[in-house]
């Protein structure tokens, strides 16, 4: 059998695989060195003795931030603002998307440019906060929710997927009769799943890994989630003069139990990635029919 790649084609598939390796070790070395900072001592920790596995191993940091109320009420408003969010996402961007797909949609071309505008200009900071204020939105479970639904690049992302969809299919639908919302929900949704998911897992990390604003715009302690919490507790500890006394003694330290909440905090999102990925490597469309 003949060799079909030459020598130069050798080396660049060489090439390519060692640069992949690289880049994959340097993805996950900062997970691996967060995980054995967790499951360190904290004068391992301290001492510098923690590059990739645990040294003298201990649950203490775990022990630590599982016994804390406080760490599961944060956990819980997590939930609350990154599936309720998301569901407020989906529940926008769908017919947003769908519509702005449409041909026949009047001023079309405005409202696309309209919402790709969105994408490089905004307000700014100070005119989102008062706005928030002046709606009564903020110190609110809804104003987290509300307040960060729709995204440009998601609408515009699902309406390019929209418009791939053939027309066949949306013919077939109104032959049978159906209106507006049936062929949304009944054609376009079920042979958009690689594109909701894709859109999903955007989302869902996006409002998992949120922290400025709910920083600046939630006052009450009981409202605020996981990672606003990880701030408070960092805070908390490097200025408690008791807890850095007993340090030299202690199992744990700051680095080990924030690495700690920090494990907490990606467990779902590691957990979820697996069965939204099953889509990405999808075609572009279920079950299409050939023209």
């Amino acid at each position: 059998m003949t060799n079909l790649y030459s020598r130069g084609d050798r080396l660049f598939v060489i090439a390519n695989m060692v640069l992949v390796g690289l880049f994959t070790i340097s993805t996950l070395y900062p997970f691996l060195y967060i995980l054995a900072v967790s499951f360190s001592s904290g004068f391992a920790v301290t001492s510098g003795q923690v590059f990739l596995y645990p040294v003298q191993l201990t649950l203490a940091a775990y022990e630590k931030v599982l016994s804390e109320p406080m760490f599961w009420t944060s956990y819980g408003n997590t939930f609350i603002y990154t599936f309720g969010g998301t569901l407020m996402s989906l529940l926008l961007i769908v017919p947003g998307a769908y519509a702005l797909s449409r041909p026949q949609l009047i001023g079309r071309r405005f409202w696309n440019l309209f919402v790709a505008f969105t994408m490089w200009f905004n307000a700014g900071l100070i005119p989102f906060f008062l706005n928030m204020r002046d709606l009564g939105l903020l110190d609110s479970y809804f104003g987290i929710i509300i307040a960060f639904a729709v995204n440009g690049f998601n609408i515009i992302l699902l309406r390019n997927f929209f418009e791939s969809i053939p027309k066949s299919f949306e013919e077939a639908a109104r032959m049978d009769g159906a209106n507006e919302f049936q062929v949304l929900w009944k054609v376009f949704i079920p042979l958009s799943k690689p594109a909701l998911a894709t859109i999903t897992l955007f989302c869902i990390v996006s409002r998992w890994n949120g922290y400025f604003w709910a920083m600046v715009l939630l006052r009450s302690e009981d409202k605020i989630p996981l990672q606003v919490y990880l701030r408070q507790t960092i805070i908390e500890l490097t200025a408690d003069d008791e807890f850095a006394v007993t340090l030299l003694n202690a199992d744990y330290s700051f680095e080990t139990v924030s690495a700690a909440i920090m494990i907490c905090s990606i467990i779902p999102v590691l957990l979820i990635y697996p069965f939204v990925q099953k889509y990405f490597n999808k075609g572009i469309l279920l079950g299409g029919v050939k023209e």
